[in-house]
This record gives C-alpha cells, structure tokens and sequence, in this order.
C-alpha cells in the first residue's frame, strides 16, 4: 500500500498532534503513579540513584528494630539494679537494726532445782561457758538455788566469774527454779559452748550453746533478703540476654556492622555484689563487717547503673540519628523520582488545550484540500 501524501501543513500539524499527545500520555503516567521516574528508561542515573538510597533506608529501618530491643534490655537490667538496691539498702536497715541490739544470748537450765542430795551430802557443781570455768565446791544437802547462784559468783569464784562476761541467776516467774545465764552485750561469749557438771541430783543441767535470740532474727531477714537479690538478678533478662548475669549485649548501628556498641554485663547477684550469707552476728564487730560488705554493694550498683545509663544514652541517641537519617534518605530518594503533582496538573491542563489547538489546525488545514472537491462539484 502507497503512502498517503499529506501536505506540508497538515503534516506539520499532525506531528505537532502527535508530540503533543506523547507529551500528555507521559504527563497522566506520571498523574496516575506520582512519580516523574518510574523505571530505569525514564532516568536511568535517578532511578538507580532512588533505588539505592530506598535499599539503605530499609536497612537502616530493620536495625532500628535492634536498637530498641537493645534499649529494652538494658532498660530491663536498670529495673533489676534499682530493685536490687532497694534490697541491699532494706539489708542495711537490718543490719543497722541488729547492730543496735546488744548483742546478749541466755541460757536456762533443763528441769528445776530440787536438791536430791542425801542428808550430810555434798557434791562439786561445774560451770563452765567456753574458757571460763566456774566450780561450786561442797554444795550441800540443804542448799537451795540461790546459794548455788552465791556458790559460783563469789569466793574463788569472784575475779573469774567479774571478767567472765556473763551473768547467772536464779529464775523467777515462768522461769521458777531454773539457773539463768545472761551474756552481756558486746561480748564473744553468745555462741559458746556450755555445761553444767555435777548438778545431776539438784534437777538442772546445762548443755549445748547459749542461745542468741535477739540478733538471730535479723541476721535470717539479712540472708532473707540476699535470696532475693539473688532471685530478682536472675530475672532481669530480655529475650535470653541478662546484663545483671554476665551476659554480653552487641547493638549494631549502621548497614556493614562496623559501626555499634558493645555492652558488657555484670553479676549483681549477691556474691557478685561481695555479699555473702551471714552466721554469726553474735558481736558488733561481725555486723560492721556486714555493714561495710553492704555499702561496698550499693556503691557497686551505682558504678553499674552509671554504665548501664550511658550505654542507653548512647543507643538512644543513635536510634534517633537512624531515624533521622531514614528520613533523609526517603527525601533525597523522593526527590529523584517524585512527580510535582502541581506542576504536572497544570502541565496537563497546558497540554490539553495545546491538543484542541492542534486539531483546529488540523481541520483548518485540511480545509484547503477540500476545496479542491468543489472544482468537481
């Protein structure tokens, strides 16, 4: 088939049509997708340009989700340090409450004073509380327990029974008939052994150790509570990772994995804290031990939440540079390939009336060649 000749005009004015058309199929493309690049053919240098920095913002976007759990696990061990501090510090209430307690223990004889011995019969009665010895000597028949109290505390008794550290006395009361032995406060003596020989026949005797009842109490709140600092420590991980367990924790920052940070964890169970269970609060220098242990342990916690707070500045402000960068990425991606929706409007709108004009052209031109028919007519 022979091509159609047009004229100079009319052809003219059709490839003005055409381009005009090209121009208005791009314009409603970029319309109906918002964007001016919409693969590799449009601009090759922007497409590729908008790809990668889309491809880094979306890697960035998955580290942010590292970097807050990140956060939530050292927040977590904060919350393990601050309760354990409460813990160590109620510990030291204790302790201080038990050092304020005199430091006594008392003994009471098994059974009451009876006094079986024969008529004319007398026998040695033996006290002893450690290293200190006390010895009745002749206690006889008609003796009741007071002269035994007066037996063992004065005569040869008396120097060693005044630097002994104890008292002894006949009970009164709900303890009617019972030997009493009180240890002064401040002595060594609570925890010591004790006999009382050749008392078989006035009904009492004496054995094991003095007991300390008045400090014991405080020193089980004491292991009490490092139980629990022990339980809480254990506690406070996050998704397997305890900072407060020696567990180590890697946030990383940027896409290579050359830039992050790495937490080192701590034990802050009680014997990482240096505290350790206590069995003899039976002298004051034995609970100032403790209590120095204890203060060691709360300066210790303030070292790890000092840590442990800069390493959270540290992720939290660069969770919020990521963030920022993200941001900056999607722009600059944004700008390579969005379409001004404005601009492209209006551009349409331009081109549309562009397009009337060229098909009034058209039939004017066109025009000419039909009156040519009128020659025929």
């Amino acid at each position: 088939m022979s091509d159609i000749s047009l004229t100079a005009s009319m052809r003219s004015n059709l490839l003005s049509l055409q381009s005009t058309q090209s121009l208005m199929d791009r314009t409603q493309d970029r319309l109906s997708t918002g964007k001016k690049v919409n693969s590799a053919i449009d601009n090759p240098m922007s497409y590729y340009t908008s790809q990668s920095l889309t491809n880094r913002a979306g890697d960035l976007e998955d580290l942010l989700d590292s970097m807050g759990q990140g956060i939530q696990t050292i927040k977590a061990a904060n919350e393990g340090i601050e309760s354990i501090t409460a813990f160590v510090q109620q510990a030291k209430a204790v302790a201080n409450t038990a050092r304020d307690t005199s430091a006594k223990a008392v003994a009471k004889s098994n059974g009451t004073f009876e006094n079986k011995l024969d008529a004319g019969k007398t026998t040695d009665v033996t006290l002893t509380i450690g290293d200190v010895t006390l010895t009745a000597t002749g206690f006889a028949d008609t003796s009741d327990l007071d002269d035994l109290v007066t037996a063992l505390t004065t005569g040869a008794n008396q120097t060693a029974y005044d630097d002994s550290g104890f008292t002894i006395e006949a009970g009164t009361g709900a303890d009617e008939g019972k030997l009493i032995i009180n240890v002064k406060e401040d002595t060594k003596l609570a925890d010591q052994a004790i006999s009382l020989e050749g008392a078989g026949q006035l009904g009492i005797s004496l054995s094991g150790k003095l007991d300390n009842t008045l400090r014991d109490s405080s020193m089980q709140q004491y292991n009490d509570i490092l139980v629990q600092i022990d339980q809480l420590a254990s506690d406070a991980s996050y998704k397997g990772v305890n900072l407060l367990r020696n567990d180590d924790l890697k946030v990383v920052f940027n896409e290579d994995r050359s830039s992050y940070l790495e937490i080192k964890g701590d034990d802050a169970s009680s014997n990482g804290l240096g505290l350790s269970p206590a069995t003899d609060w039976n002298t004051n220098e034995a609970v100032d031990a403790v209590i120095e242990d204890i203060e060691g342990a709360i300066n210790e916690l303030r070292d790890m939440a000092s840590v442990f707070g800069n390493n959270y500045s540290i992720v939290q402000t660069r969770q919020d540079f990521t963030e920022n960068l993200i941001n900056v990425l999607e722009e600059g991606s944004d700008n390579l390939i969005l379409a001004d929706m404005n601009e492209e409007s209006a551009n349409m709108l331009a081109l549309q009336t562009r397009q009337q004009l060229a098909i009034n052209s058209l039939s004017l031109a066109s025009q000419a060649a039909q009156s040519v028919l009128q020659l025929f007519g």
